[in-house]
């Protein structure tokens, strides 16, 4: 798995803890929920930095104030075609207000990479072979370049006056 962060590949940090293990006492590990509640006394206790990995059918919400506990939340596309993450993504940085590492984990295409990016994804775990092959090879996606303006802050682009007045009036 390649981590693709800040228009690049760097080096990952974090490990999955597998499932049924002891929590060790150094290192950044992602975290199921269920891992979450299996671990409860000694994450009370520690100051180690944490992730948690979001299934599809988890709520973001459901964290609740414990969410500023994560320093990275990782969220699970089991296949390109399941949209939920988007959804988990926005209600994580608009409602939720997370302001840590959002990392698209799983079956993540070239394709989605920009849209994910403006839900709010600011690292992803590419897997996808062709995905790789495009990244490798200098292609980018432009993940901070939009046609359409939105309700959220984004620097206009200079070349789109029509983009430069819709995000005026938004903020």
């Amino acid at each position: 798995m390649a981590l693709f962060k800040d228009d690049r590949f760097v080096p990952d940090e974090w490990q999955r803890l597998p499932r049924g293990a002891a929590l060790p006492a150094d290192g950044k590990y992602i975290l199921t929920l269920s891992q979450c509640q299996d671990h409860r006394e000694q994450l009370a206790t520690t100051n180690l930095p944490l992730g948690l990995l979001l299934e599809p059918a988890s709520n973001p919400r459901d964290l609740g104030p414990e969410i500023t506990r994560f320093s990275l939340i990782a969220v699970d596309f089991p296949k390109f075609s399941d949209g939920r993450g988007y959804s988990q993504a926005r209600r994580l940085r608009d409602e939720l207000g997370f302001s840590g590492e959002l990392r698209a984990v799983g079956d993540i295409l070239y394709d989605q990479l920009q849209l994910l990016a403006r839900c709010g994804f600011d690292a992803f775990e590419i897997t996808n072979g062709a995905t790789l092959v495009l990244l490798e090879s200098g292609r980018r996606p432009g993940l901070g370049l939009f046609y359409q303006p939105s309700a959220a802050s984004e620097g206009p682009e200079p070349t789109r006056s029509w983009a430069r007045r819709a995000a005026l009036r938004a903020g």
